[in-house]
């Protein structure tokens, strides 16, 4: 593909909306990078617990981001961020993750950390061949890549939500979250205007999935 039809498609949402699944499957069906935000802030937020660091202090927090030493992995289709050659694993996902990852996200130092790292992702992606990439988060089309191709913002109920960590097998305060998330002062979680809304409370994944593909074909003229 040409330069010049280089795809950014931004996928937003709050704590289990289907990010996740559905950038996977857009990323599967178009050839694009998967670059999955919130892994990252996750894994930062392991590293500083694991250094004891808490999120109610900033300055703490700023002293240990500048001994890390964050580097990106690419794994199939996939974005795999490396901090001072750690790879995330399945201790992101722990409750303890869970139960910090917002206040620490909420940290103006923590997204200056992160912001120019998840704009180089890019960069990353046309070194690495692909025709794109799709990146999900929170604040990407609004903050990160406000000028992406397309911009999709994710939602359901929170009772759905949180019956869909569960069948994961995961314990999250998808209310909690919600509140941290939106109200923060840095970069909260909105639907950004000229963004696509789509409510996934009663659709199914391949529903979801099929709904932003045509509209990244009708970016693509096909």
């Amino acid at each position: 593909m040409a330069e010049s039809r280089f795809l950014i498609v931004a996928v937003d949402g709050g704590a289990a909306s289907g990010k996740s699944s559905t950038s996977r499957a857009i990323s599967e069906r178009f050839g694009l990078l998967h670059v999955d935000t919130g892994s990252f802030y996750r894994a930062v937020t392991f590293k500083l617990l694991e250094l004891g660091v808490a999120p109610d202090d900033p300055s703490a927090v700023e002293t240990a981001l500048a001994r890390l030493r964050p580097g990106t992995r690419v794994e199939g289709r996939s974005a795999r961020m490396e901090i001072d050659g750690w790879t995330p694993g399945d201790e992101i996902r722990s409750a303890r993750v869970n139960d910090n990852v917002s206040r620490f996200a909420a940290l103006p130092v923590v997204r200056r950390f992160l912001l120019d790292y998840q704009r180089g992702q890019a960069d990353v992606a046309r070194r690495h061949g692909f025709e794109g990439l799709v990146m999900e988060g929170r604040d990407i089309g609004s903050v990160i890549f406000p000028d992406a191709d397309l911009r999709i913002f994710l939602e359901a109920s929170s009772a759905a939500r949180a019956a869909r960590r569960a069948a994961e097998g995961h314990v999250d305060q998808i209310h909690e979250r919600d509140r941290l998330d939106t109200q923060r002062k840095t970069a909260p979680l909105v639907c950004p205007v000229g963004a696509v809304p789509i409510d996934s409370t009663h659709l199914s994944l391949s529903e979801v999935v099929d709904r932003v593909a045509t509209l990244v074909r009708s970016k693509l003229g096909t």
